[in-house]
């Protein structure tokens, strides 16, 4: 049995930064409700994720694969309290194994995904919550929209009764200053609010999901209300 107390440690310092960060950017963003910590598993074994939901609490769990998913799916006792998220690139034929389980799919960044969504959905009779992933760092190595292409892939989402636009969702280039992280996220987090006001403002405030452990203070500064956690809470 593994000594999990340095995880309470994490999660604490963690919570501790993240309302620091919310407090000195409240001017900015007054009407952010709060900062959702979205637990990053893709590198913790099943007995920390059980710490971390059963015993510590947590209840937004970030999921990168699908077979990984399925399997805390399975192991999971509390399951039907938390809230899956699927935060990594999502293969088109892996949609139907998680359409029924996630909360939010914030790597939407392609028409056909969106059409394979929809499809899944469909057949479920539900609706899912999907953020569009913007590649602000311009990377070829990296999945999501360039900024110019996310007006109109916005809009077209309209075209599916079975998915709901929620926001924008960003990973930015590894930088070796704070300072430099939050020229890609306030990039973003401006794209987002943009086309939110010229278009969509009918469909409620957007989500920005930025940020993880080396950058999620940055994130938070400008404007993100979910930061994807993983490295942080699960090293000792």
């Amino acid at each position: 049995m593994q000594d999990m107390h340095y995880m309470d440690r994490n999660l604490a310092a963690i919570r501790t930064r993240i309302r620091e960060a919310k407090e000195e950017s409240r001017e900015r963003f007054p009407d952010r409700d709060g900062v959702t910590l979205l637990a990053a598993v893709k590198y913790a074994d099943t007995e920390q994720l059980r710490y971390l939901t059963e015993v510590l609490g947590i209840r937004d769990v970030g999921e990168n694969r699908v077979q990984q998913m399925l399997e805390h799916w399975e192991v999971l006792p509390d399951r039907e309290n938390l809230r899956f998220h699927f935060i990594g690139t999502l293969q088109k034929n892996k949609v139907k194994y998680i359409i029924d389980k996630v909360a939010m799919i914030h790597s939407l960044d392609s028409l056909s995904l969106a059409q394979e969504i929809e499809k899944q959905a469909a057949k479920r009779d539900r609706t899912v919550d999907v953020l569009c992933e913007i590649n602000c760092g311009r990377e070829e190595s990296k999945s999501g929209l360039m900024p110019e292409e996310a007006e109109d892939f916005c809009l077209s989402l309209g075209d599916f009764p079975h998915l709901r636009l929620r926001g924008f969702m960003t990973m930015a280039p590894k930088c070796e200053k704070n300072e430099e992280y939050r020229k890609y996220f306030q990039e973003t987090s401006q794209l987002c609010l943009d086309i939110w006001r010229k278009k969509l403002h009918n469909i409620g405030r957007p989500v920005l999901s930025m940020g993880m452990s080396g950058s999620f203070e940055a994130a938070i500064s400008e404007g993100a209300d979910v930061v994807r956690i993983g490295r942080s809470l699960f090293t000792p």
